[in-house]
């Protein structure tokens, strides 16, 4: 009676583990924390660095992101230098070895898309320069697209024991993308070739994709906050080249495009600029959703 009573709780306790451990992934940023879960599903377990309302450019290295660091199987960043102020501390504290630049558990989402504003030269006095190009790929969907092929691809890497499920996953996901991308380019159609203002070098992609054109920016230099009378000449451009509406990041402050929205006539479109960025950005589908639906809306009030 004992043995079947042993034998009966050894059961339950097989019965109650799950079917496998789920793949530990550390996403730098949210729009890649969604990526990874849009292509992982139960497979993985995704914890994300930062939110949409910080700057990915200016975050601490904190205790809690380090044992993250510690514990994953991935981490999934963006490269290009945008992490270059805290990332490497943390894979240096962490000890992981597997997540190290170089090896299967270190992913870069830039390494896999062609980079725009590639400087010819570099020099610290032009401000918040990145050597290997802007790094805000996520604003184009057409980057997603490749980054979800090159994730995939290193998920079954990763854990070959459920590749097929992540190759299921991102032919389901591409399938899904690339009928979004068709709306979203149709919806955007209207404006293509109008002019804008931004108000950090944050756009550069999502103007590519759709045909808009940036004629001015509000930062004097690259991560330095305008001024008063860098404004001024801005206002002043928007005279002799008149833009249609001014953008910035949900993260950013939002008084620089304010005060040209008022004093230019232009609207100042909040871009979500990721996942949760705003309330329509809840994954990768609703933040061009929304992004574009901005974009359309304040286009039609010019």
């Amino acid at each position: 009676m004992t043995m079947n009573r042993k034998m009966l709780i050894a059961l339950l306790a097989l019965i109650a583990l799950p079917a496998h451990a789920a793949l530990r992934v550390f996403a730098c940023e949210p729009e890649w924390g969604a990526l990874a879960q849009e292509l992982g599903g139960d497979l993985v377990e995704v914890s994300v660095a930062t939110s949409a309302l910080q700057d990915p450019h200016q975050i601490q290295a904190k205790p809690s992101l380090i044992a993250r660091t510690r514990n994953a199987d991935l981490v999934v960043c963006t490269g290009a230098e945008l992490e270059v102020g805290w990332l490497p501390v943390l894979l240096q504290q962490s000890g992981n070895a597997k997540v190290q630049p170089g090896q299967p558990g270190h992913f870069a989402a830039a390494d896999h898309v062609r980079k725009l504003e590639v400087p010819t030269q570099l020099d610290r006095s032009q401000g918040d320069v990145h050597a290997s190009g802007n790094p805000h790929i996520q604003t184009d969907p057409r980057n997603i697209a490749q980054v979800s092929v090159a994730l995939a691809t290193r998920l079954q890497q990763i854990d070959p024991s459920h590749a097929a499920r992540y190759a299921q996953r991102q032919a389901d996901f591409a399938q899904r993308w690339q009928q979004a991308m068709a709306r979203w380019t149709a919806q955007a159609a209207p404006l293509r070739g109008a002019a804008v203002v931004s108000q950090h070098k944050a756009f550069v992609y999502l103007y590519d994709w759709l045909g808009l054109k940036e004629v001015a920016v509000l930062e004097p230099k690259p991560g330095v906050e305008p001024t008063a009378s860098h404004l001024q000449t801005v206002l002043s451009t928007l005279k002799a080249t008149p833009a249609r509406m001014v953008l910035y990041a949900a993260y950013q402050d939002a008084r620089p495009s304010d005060w040209l929205s008022k004093n230019a006539g232009i609207p100042a479109v909040k871009i979500p600029f990721t996942v949760g960025g705003s309330e329509g950005a809840k994954d990768l589908f609703g933040l061009f959703d929304d992004t574009v639906a901005r974009l359309v809306g304040a286009g039609a009030t010019r």
